[in-house]
């Protein structure tokens, strides 16, 4: 289908950008990988789309107070390639390296996809597991939102209509793994957790655990991640952890790539997934 007539501006700076999505009915093009396929099908029709591809201040990958910061117009090729987010957050690079095809990772940002929040997409899953930070710019300034309160449902975040993610802030992070179940033509999640892991002496410290493409939106898995602390992390603990992570999964999605009793039985098993490769590090 042809999209509905909009107008194009291109923002010079952020301000502006943000200036624009208050004055007009915009929606913020970047990659365009989520955005475009919807206004084809006119499911959405912006008055005016605003172009933030080129600012530099939502470019970059830097190390600030020992924080990982990553600028939300950051493309998906641009993490995966990062020495710094290879050698700091492996499972980030790892993450990216698994969303779409080439040409998908090379226009598609980082911003992009947490705004847009599929329940597919695999950067959620992970950016729950690791605590993530966003920052994020509006008409009344500035506020940080953390991962976990920031997917709420589907296609639905916290962020106001006049609000940009400009960056991103992790810990570094070493236990920490990703495992996908992946459609086979769009590479989307029907499956995806990720595990960080606070590992000492073999015992776990602590866990996180990020679910995505089995519901509405990314969630915790508070109760796997109970069944691990204080634990060492035999094969016997991780089952007891995959089943619980099974057993308590709630708002499952059922379509025509996975039933719900399907993707039940698949959060197990990329739980145990997970834990073993992020343990394994």
């Amino acid at each position: 289908m042809i999209p509905t007539e909009f107008d194009y501006r291109r923002a010079a700076t952020l301000d502006e950008a943000i200036s624009l999505l208050s004055e007009t009915d915009g929606k913020l093009l970047a990659g365009g990988h989520s955005l475009i396929p919807l206004m084809k099908l006119r499911l959405s029709e912006p008055g005016t789309l605003i172009d933030i591809a080129r600012l530099p201040e939502l470019k970059g990958i830097a190390q600030s107070d020992g924080m990982i910061e990553i600028g939300a117009g950051t493309t998906h090729h641009e993490v995966e390639t990062s020495q710094l987010i290879r050698e700091q957050a492996p499972v980030l690079a790892e993450c990216a390296a698994e969303i779409g095809d080439p040409q998908v990772r090379h226009r598609g940002t980082l911003g992009g996809s947490l705004a847009h929040s599929d329940p597919a997409a695999d950067y959620p899953a992970v950016m729950v597991a690791l605590d993530a930070e966003f920052h994020i710019k509006g008409s009344g300034g500035w506020r940080a939102a953390r991962a976990s309160e920031f997917f709420q449902d589907m296609f639905t975040v916290d962020l106001a209509p006049d609000e940009v993610i400009v960056k991103v802030r992790i810990a570094p992070v070493k236990y920490a793994a990703y495992a996908k179940l992946h459609q086979r033509a769009s590479h989307y999640a029907i499956v995806g957790v990720c595990a960080a892991l606070d590992l000492d002496g073999g015992v776990c410290r602590s866990a996180r655990l990020g679910l995505t493409g089995a519901g509405s939106h990314a969630v915790r898995m508070p109760e796997a991640e109970a069944s691990l602390a204080g634990k060492s992390l035999t094969a016997d603990v991780i089952d007891v952890a995959a089943r619980t992570a099974s057993d308590n999964a709630s708002d499952l999605s059922s379509d025509l790539h996975a039933s719900e009793d399907y993707r039940r039985a698949m959060v197990g098993v990329f739980t145990r997934r997970a834990i073993e490769k992020a343990a394994s590090r």
